[in-house]
């Protein structure tokens, strides 16, 4: 083996690449600029030498059989090797690699003659058939009944696949599922109509016993309140409804309580008169803001000489030993005497007209329900759409007596009907069996409505759908920017950004109580919601992707601030913060991030570098082999007392190394934060400095998180990430896992969105314009995925 070949991708690997391009250095290359032809054939040539007789496996890839003139023969091969050939770990470290020349010569080639390939025969794959998801369901009743649900309560939460909850293959139906929708259908329909027959129940609504109620809790408080909770609950008839408080902690004279309804006042009580904590109020039907709260009493505002109050108690001791009394629980109970509401947002959306004689009946319910319908199907409706509604309808009103209880029928039989609840793409008529075919503009706009909002289309993405005029110059791209512009975008950030980030795994996260007693669920809810406008506002001023690694400035309230070490901030309110130093810059100092990739009572390198690796640089590692052993704590078997000589301990084993040495040094960039997201200079016990150097996976160095960060936002890492970006982007908006058949169109959307700086506007438009997400492969035939 000749000192040259080692230079591309080491023994090994080069040996066998070098058998498999042996005789396409001299055959026809596929079609490509022949400068690219000329350089990657020039290159082929240099590293063949010698090597024609070497078999062997790179890395999981089988590279001895493979012809790299004939790409498309196995393209899945190809586009791995081209990924590690692109961020230079083909050879891995420590064997010698080639020049950049090299590596930008065959990179060149393989992206031509795969993206050629892709050209020449696409493939834009095949989603499963999806089910709305629990998000996309609560979304879709309120956009379709402008009707507020409690999706966790209605439904059991979904299966994920590939880090998001909307992908196809893992949206089963299950009979106890189909039971909770019926059920959900039933409650809906009664709160969007109106059912005079509904019996009293009890709402109960619980505060965290780690929620320290010391100040303002919620912006939907009043200034100078402390504590409490304030929820959105939905009234379902005019009524009278009981609002009972019960609280934790010493009650006792000199502190007051107030309820408020829509931000009125409905009543105040006086702890120390020992009164029952409840009023019986009228109210009239819809979703309504009730809060509950204290007046600030004298001792917790701002001391008159303008110093800061003191830090409070931790939640730990808090709720161990309340000092101040709190709000522990509230429950609404009702309705009494009710009566249907003769308007809320929920019957206007519904009673489009109202027959006055028993003969305009039947016309108005057609009206009625093929409105609905056409929004719940998100297309224009048929007569067979129609009848089996109409025919709940009528036994609605036999049974019930009257026309509103057949439409509050229909609507519960639309409700579960699998037009409503499954997004099915129906392939045109003589479509081939595994053929291409473009999407219906339909179909089109449902994709690109789930994608954005995670909701149905709206009336104005319906009509241009059903006239034909989605695709028309300049009406797709206007209509992502008008969806992008609404407030119902936010979803990407709550369903995109909330698993992407793993935002979602925050309330289940419970750092140890004896080490961070000071972690209580205001400073959980803080951290998610800093990261959650940090992302919203990176969407909303359309800023570059890479802006989320190096923006200097975040947002925050004062427990955050407290958290962080940043003076000055004071409030409940987040506001935007520019950062004194660089060591927190971009998502990578959020401390929901940190959190989440930490164990309760320490640091996690393997976690942190295996968040990193998947979804920042697009390079999962494999899952570990069974059995493996567990890191050695301080005081354990002598363990080492700092965590990189833990580390470098459970290394030693075989098993081990592999996947470590490309897991850990990215772990170790973030040791300066600790469990919970807090800047330390120490490691936690054993007092010795943090050493948090190490190297990127091609060899590039680093020391500290500043100029990790630094090295990620350099080439090759920069475009990795603006890759997985646009990766996880295009997962979520299909609703599959990518293919390699995928990364051609990825790459055309990166090459668009370039010289924009990688910008989200043009990430998410590619995205939508790409022909994974316009076409869609045809059934094969006796498919049993077809619909």
């Amino acid at each position: 083996m000749t000192g040259t070949v080692r230079r591309i991708v080491g023994i090994a690997g080069w040996a066998a690449l070098a058998v498999a391009a042996a005789g396409a250095a001299r055959a026809q290359l596929p079609e490509a600029a022949p400068a690219e032809a000329a350089s990657a054939r020039a290159v082929l040539d240099r590293y063949c030498v010698a090597c024609h007789n070497a078999r062997t496996l790179t890395a999981g890839l089988a590279l001895d059989t493979v012809d790299p003139a004939r790409v498309t023969d196995h393209a899945e091969v190809w586009e791995k090797v081209l990924r590690k050939l692109r961020t230079r770990t083909m050879p891995p470290a420590p064997r010698p690699r080639p020049d950049a020349g090299s590596y930008a010569a065959l990179v060149a080639y393989f992206e031509t003659a795969l993206d050629r390939a892709a050209e020449a025969a696409p493939d834009p794959g095949r989603p499963a058939l999806q089910r709305l998801n629990r998000a996309e369901y609560v979304n879709a009743v309120r956009d379709l009944l402008a009707l507020e649900v409690d999706g966790q309560a209605l439904l059991p939460a979904d299966e994920s696949g590939y880090g998001f909850d909307n992908i196809g293959d893992v949206l089963t139906v299950s009979p106890g599922l189909l039971d909770r929708y019926l059920l959900a259908a039933a409650k809906i329909s009664r709160q969007a109509v109106g059912d005079p027959t509904l019996r009293p129940t009890t709402a109960l609504y619980r505060t965290s016993p780690l929620l320290a109620q010391d100040g303002r809790v919620s912006d939907d408080l009043p200034f100078g309140s402390r504590g409490g909770l304030a929820v959105r609950h939905h009234f379902p008839l005019d009524a009278e409804y009981v609002v009972r408080v019960a609280l934790r902690g010493r009650s006792r004279a000199g502190h007051a309580l107030e309820i408020r309804l829509d931000r009125e006042r409905v009543a105040r009580f006086d702890l120390g008169e020992r009164a029952p904590l409840e009023v019986r109020v009228p109210v009239a039907a819809g979703t309504r803001l009730l809060g509950v709260s204290f007046v600030e009493a004298l001792e917790h505002s701002l001391p008159l000489d303008g110093r800061p109050p003191p830090p409070p108690i931790t939640s730990f001791a808090f709720t161990l030993y309340p000092n101040d009394p709190s709000v522990e629980r509230v429950e609404i109970v009702g309705p009494y005497a009710g009566r249907t509401p003769a308007d809320t947002p929920s019957r206007r959306a519904i009673f489009t007209c109202h027959p006055d004689t028993a003969a305009e009946e039947t016309a108005c319910a057609q009206r009625i329900v093929g409105a609905l319908a056409r929004r719940a199907y998100r297309r224009p409706v048929t007569a067979a759409d129609t009848a089996p509604l109409l025919a709940a309808y009528e036994a609605g009103r036999e049974e019930g007596g009257g026309f509103e209880d057949g439409v509050r029928w229909a609507l519960e039989a639309l409700l579960v009907s699998p037009k409503f609840l499954f997004r099915v793409e129906e392939p045109p008529a003589g479509a081939a069996p595994g053929a291409p075919y473009r999407l219906g503009e339909l179909d089109l706009a449902s994709r690109l409505s789930f994608f954005l909002w995670s909701s149905i289309p709206d009336d104005e993405l319906v009509d241009l759908a059903a006239r034909g005029r989605l695709r028309e110059p300049g009406v797709l791209e206007r209509q992502v920017r008008r969806m992008l512009d609404d407030p119902r975008a936010r979803a990407l950030v709550e369903n995109f950004a909330g698993q992407w980030l793993y935002l979602r795994n925050l309330p289940s996260v419970a750092p140890d109580t004896g080490r961070f007693p000071e972690f209580d669920d205001n400073l959980r809810q803080a951290l998610r919601q800093e990261t959650e406008l940090f992302v919203a506002s990176q969407i909303r001023d359309d800023r570059g992707v890479l802006d989320l690694l190096r923006a200097d400035y975040t947002f925050i309230n004062e427990r955050l601030a407290r958290h962080y070490g940043i003076p000055g901030v004071y409030g409940g309110h987040f506001r935007r913060v520019a950062y004194r130093d660089d060591r927190r810059a971009g998502l990578l100092g959020h401390g929901s991030l940190l959190t989440v990739t930490s164990y309760p009572h320490r640091t996690s390198p393997v976690l942190r570098g295996k968040w990193l690796l998947e979804n920042l640089l697009g390079a999962p590692p494999p899952p570990p082999p069974p059995d493996i052993p567990e890191l050695d704590e301080p005081g354990e078997r002598a363990a080492p007392a700092t965590m990189r000589e833990r580390m470098a301990r459970h290394r030693a084993s075989p098993a081990c190394a592999t996947c470590h040495a490309k897991i850990d040094p990215l772990g170790f960039a973030l040791e300066n934060f600790d469990a919970v997201g807090r800047w330390r200079s120490r490691e936690d016990g054993a007092g010795t400095p943090i050493d948090a150097s190490g190297a990127l996976p091609d060899g590039a160095p680093f020391d500290g998180p500043a100029a990790f960060r630094e090295a990620l936002l350099r080439e090759p890492w920069a475009t990795e990430f603006a890759t997985t970006v646009t990766e996880k982007l295009m997962t979520y908006a299909l609703g599959r896992g990518l293919e390699h058949y995928d990364a051609p169109a990825v790459r055309r959307i990166l090459h668009d969105a370039e010289p924009g700086d990688y910008r989200w506007s043009s990430l998410i438009q590619g995205v939508v314009e790409s022909l994974p997400f316009q076409l869609r492969r045809a059934p094969e035939a006796g498919d049993a995925r077809a619909q």
